[in-house]
């Protein structure tokens, strides 16, 4: 099918390219614990894991967009993993990446911008929005299978509790974001099938169903019902609270310099 892009719009970003390169140099730096700064090195390799899945979450919505219909999504720059070329970086990438210090949360900010007038067939529409959190499903099972396959021998705990805090990412990720919420990948899912009259009485509010979700995750009866949820997820795929719990208490790095990480973590 001829989608109309050109070459250069399916080059990926050197910017990419370069959070791709760090996040593996901090992965193996997390393996072999290297200088000694493993907190650290956990830091940079979720940190730019977490982006990465990022950009592929927009990017699969921008991919699902063009072989739907909208051409334009190339000359806006998505199809090229480039997270500044996205809508709303501060949304996307900053905000995501704060949620996961403030609360180990994997919490999607908005992205690209579809042209939704040129994409005709409600299954299409549906199919865009969904593309995204399916690709944080994609990274789950990724970040797990060494767990449920046995194949930890040999993997150092420091890098076990990484991909278990990355993994507990992927899926609240998921699961957050497939919430039929206005603002949210659930709801656009589901915005197909609505009424005219129910999306217009719907669309002023949308821009604020991300902050909602937020708000709700901090009222403690909330938060507490949804990460023993989360935990009981985790373990079926293998991964135990234990591991996560390490893993994000890792990632804190800075909290040792006031001897606030948890001894039973020690790597």
């Amino acid at each position: 099918m001829n989608t109309g892009t050109k070459a250069t719009e399916w080059r990926v970003s050197p910017v990419f390219l370069s959070i791709v390169a760090i996040t593996a140099v901090a992965g193996w730096a997390v393996w072999t614990g290297i200088a000694g700064a493993t907190g650290f090195a956990v830091f940079l390799f979720v940190t730019g894991a977490w982006i990465v899945s990022l950009c592929l979450h927009e990017y699969a919505h921008a991919r699902t967009a063009l072989h739907s219909g909208d051409t334009s999504v190339g000359s806006k720059g998505y199809l090229t993993l480039n997270p500044l070329a996205y809508t709303h970086a501060l949304l996307s990438i900053v905000l995501p990446v704060l949620f996961v210090v403030m609360g180990g949360i994997g919490l999607p900010g908005g992205a690209v911008y579809i042209e939704r007038a040129r994409i005709h067939g409600r299954w299409k529409h549906s199919l865009i929005s969904a593309a995204g959190p399916l690709t944080n499903v994609a990274f789950a099972v990724l970040c797990t299978a060494p767990f449920w396959l046995d194949a930890l021998d040999g993997v150092p705990p420091a890098f076990q509790y990484a991909l278990a805090f990355l993994a507990m990412l992927q899926v609240t990720a998921a699961i957050l974001n497939s919430l039929p919420i206005p603002g949210l990948d659930g709801y656009g899912v589901i915005e197909p099938w609505l009424s005219y009259r129910i999306r217009r009485q719907v669309e002023p509010i949308a821009p604020f169903g991300l902050i909602a979700v937020f708000a709700i995750l901090w009222i403690p009866a909330v938060n507490i019902a949804f990460f023993d949820g989360i935990d009981a997820l985790l373990g079926v795929l293998g991964v135990d609270d234990l591991q996560r719990y390490c893993g994000y208490d890792l990632y804190r790095f800075w909290k040792a310099f006031f001897g606030e990480q948890n001894p039973g973590c020690a790597v």
